[in-house]
C-alpha cells in the first residue's frame, strides 16, 4: 500500500495538447512493428514537432480490415503566441511525414482514423499523404469507410481520407527515485505494464533518462539536463543537488492522454506498480513553476 512518506509533496505540471488516433494494420506482425514503432519513434514535442505513441494492439476482430493491426496517438502542444490554425497546420504537415516515411513504405499496411470522440476538426490526407500517387491515387468506400488508394509498387497503400483530431492532455509525469540498477529497469517495466492497461493514454519516452527543464545556457538544443537531479553530478553541485540519500538513478515516465482523468489514473497505477518494486525509496515529478503547462497534478492527491 503507497504511504504519503513514499511521496514527495509535489506535483507533475502539464498542459493543452491536440491528439489524433489511428489504427494501422499490416498483413504480418514483424511488419506491423515495424510501421507502429518506426512511426512513433521519435517524441519530440519539446523541440516543437510531435510526440508520438503506441496505445496497444490489436487483434483482428478489433480492426476495421480484420487484419492485426496497433493503435497509436500523435501529439502537438498547443504553442503560446500561436494561433490554433497554426498549430494545426504543423500537426498535420509533422503527421503526414510520419505516415508517408514510417507506414505508407510498409508493405501491405493501411491506416484508418480511431479518434473516439468528437472532433476538434479534420485532417484530409489527400493532399499530404494520398498525392503520393501523383494523381493516380482514387477513393473507394472500403470496410464502410472513406478510402483512398494510393498506388505504389507493393500495391498498395490504404488511408482513411479524413483523420480527426481532439484536444487532450500532455506531460503528466513522474519520477522514481531508485537506489539499484535493477530497481530502475524493473520499477520502469511494471510501471508502464500497468499504465497501458488504461484506456486512451501514451507513453512517448516509456523509461525516459533524461528529465530536462526549462532554462538552459544552450537554447539551440532546447531544453537541457535537469542538472540538480543528476546523481553523477550530486558531489560536484553539493548543496545545489536535490538527489536523496542513496538514490543513484532517477528515470522519468511521461504521460500523454485524451483527458486529465486518463493522465491521472494512468500516474497512479504507473506510482502504485513502481513502489512495489525494492529499491525504488521515493516518487516525485517534474514541474517548472507554471512556465509550461496550467495543470498541476499533485501526486499525494492521487492516494487520498
Amino acid at each position: 500500500m503507497v504511504t504519503k512518506d513514499q511521496i514527495e509533496d509535489t506535483y507533475a505540471e502539464a498542459f493543452d495538447g491536440l491528439y489524433c488516433r489511428i489504427i494501422v494494420t499490416a498483413e504480418d506482425e514483424k511488419t506491423l512493428i515495424r510501421a507502429a514503432e518506426d512511426a512513433t519513434a521519435t517524441p519530440s514535442g519539446v523541440i516543437g514537432r510531435l510526440d508520438n505513441g503506441i496505445e496497444r494492439w490489436l487483434s483482428k476482430t478489433e480492426t476495421p480490415d480484420k487484419r492485426q493491426g496497433a493503435l497509436l496517438q500523435f501529439w502537438k502542444g498547443l504553442e503560446k503566441g500561436k494561433t490554433l490554425s497554426e498549430v494545426t497546420a504543423k500537426f498535420e504537415r509533422e503527421l503526414s511525414y510520419r505516415i508517408r516515411q514510417d507506414i505508407l513504405v510498409k508493405p501491405f499496411t493501411a491506416v484508418f482514423d480511431a479518434l473516439s470522440t468528437k472532433p476538434l476538426g479534420k485532417f484530409d490526407m489527400l493532399e499530404r499523404v494520398g498525392h503520393c500517387g501523383d494523381g493516380h491515387e482514387w477513393e473507394e468506400t472500403r470496410y464502410g469507410r472513406n478510402m483512398i488508394v494510393v498506388p505504389i509498387m507493393v500495391p498498395d497503400f490504404l488511408i482513411e481520407r479524413y483523420i480527426g483530431f481532439a484536444q487532450g492532455i500532455c506531460g503528466g509525469n513522474f519520477w522514481m527515485m531508485c537506489e539499484t540498477k535493477k530497481a530502475m529497469n524493473d520499477a520502469g517495466e511494471k510501471a508502464l505494464e500497468a499504465i497501458h492497461k488504461i484506456e486512451g493514454v501514451i507513453t512517448p519516452f516509456d523509461i525516459c533518462s533524461a528529465g530536462s527543464k526549462t532554462e538552459t545556457r544552450f537554447p539551440l538544443i532546447g531544453p537541457t539536463t535537469n542538472h540538480p537531479y543528476c546523481p553523477s553530478l550530486k558531489q560536484k553541485l553539493g548543496a545545489e543537488s536535490k538527489v536523496p540519500e542513496h538514490v543513484h538513478f532517477i528515470p522519468e515516465i511521461v504521460i500523454n492522454g485524451v483527458s486529465l482523468q486518463a493522465v491521472k489514473q494512468a500516474m497512479k497505477v504507473g506510482i502504485d506498480a513502481a513502489l512495489s518494486v525494492k529499491g525504488v525509496l521515493k516518487i516525485s515529478a517534474g514541474n517548472y513553476g507554471g512556465k509550461l503547462g496550467k495543470y498541476k497534478i499533485s501526486l499525494r492527491e492521487l492516494f487520498p
